[in-house]
């Protein structure tokens, strides 16, 4: 894997903040071609570190507006028990983030759903129908005063 240089840095900004920009208007932006830029953007996709070209959806405008973060305390820490929960959890559509997590909760979940009554159901599904969940405890967001993925950038070259 090549290190990162300030013109890669300077596309990975532009991309983090509108994944549709141009390869034309990033070149402009950070004085490169667009074929300059095509060839960076394509070595970092083969290298991993753009991972995923996604759109960000409002939850709201499709009827997901609660927002709800779960800690999750395992009965037994066994390696196949952790496997079979985390398989549990990526296959879940509702949950949308899972962190396996150091500290008195073993996973942290965040979780949208459309209603109250759909994190129920969801509870009855993936938490008590789990005999090795010893307990969970729910926070439900009140506002979402920052969302987002994008990675801090500015300290690489420093």
């Amino acid at each position: 894997m090549e290190i990162l240089d300030k013109l890669d840095i300077a596309i990975l900004k532009i991309l983090q903040q509108d994944n549709f920009t141009p390869q034309r208007d990033i070149g402009q932006q950070v004085g490169l071609s667009a074929a300059a830029v095509q060839r960076r953007m394509k070595r970092m996709k083969e290298e991993g570190i753009i991972q995923r070209n996604i759109s960000v959806v409002n939850r709201e405008k499709i009827g997901r507006p609660i927002t709800l973060f779960v800690e999750v305390i395992m009965e037994s820490e066994k390696a196949e028990y952790i496997d079979t929960t985390k398989a549990i959890f990526r296959a879940t559509p509702e949950v949308q983030q899972c962190y396996y997590v150091t500290g008195d909760a073993d996973f942290v979940l965040i979780i949208v759903v459309p209603s109250m009554h759909d994190y129920e159901l969801l509870t009855r599904r993936i938490f008590f129908g789990n005999d090795n969940i010893k307990h969970f405890r729910t926070m439900v967001a009140m506002d979402l005063v920052k969302v987002g993925l994008d990675v801090s950038l500015d300290t690489i070259l420093a």
